[in-house]
């Protein structure tokens, strides 16, 4: 299995970043009243952050199919590296925006957490996409 992800270190990577992802998944849709709380986002809010936490789970299945189950593994799976390394730069680039620039529904509770954590996301699907290159972008 660690030759699918060219060596240990891009598995390590595929397994942090989807954990990551796993995450964030599981708090928006499963504890999503403390996840509310903790940002200051009032209840009505809760069925948004379920679908957004939705999105996290789609990805995570996925990322489990072709990392561990499909028959041919990473190859000619650019698509989906490519969309998540896209949805986690824009991501990064929203939450900069809502934190620092247009700051609508700021409350103490608001942090950079919006900023930092996608940003972490992005470096590390980066990395998977250049690391696993020579698999991901076969025909």
């Amino acid at each position: 299995m660690i030759e699918k992800f060219n060596g240990i270190f891009y598995l390590a990577v595929f397994i942090i970043h989807f954990i990551g992802f796993a995450y964030y998944g599981f708090r928006c849709v499963f504890q999503t009243k403390s996840f509310l709380d903790q940002y200051g986002i009032d209840d009505t809010g809760a069925g948004m952050v379920r679908f957004f936490g939705s999105i996290f789970f789609g990805s995570v299945i996925m990322a489990i199919y072709v990392g561990f189950v499909r028959p041919s593994g990473l190859e000619a799976t650019w698509g989906f590296f490519n969309l998540i390394f896209l949805q986690n730069l824009s991501a990064f680039i929203v939450g900069f925006y809502n934190t620092k620039i247009n700051k609508l529904g700021h409350t103490d509770k608001t942090s950079d957490e919006g900023i930092y954590a996608p940003l972490v996301l992005t470096i590390l699907s980066a990395v998977l996409c250049y690391g696993l290159a020579d698999k991901i972008y076969v025909n």
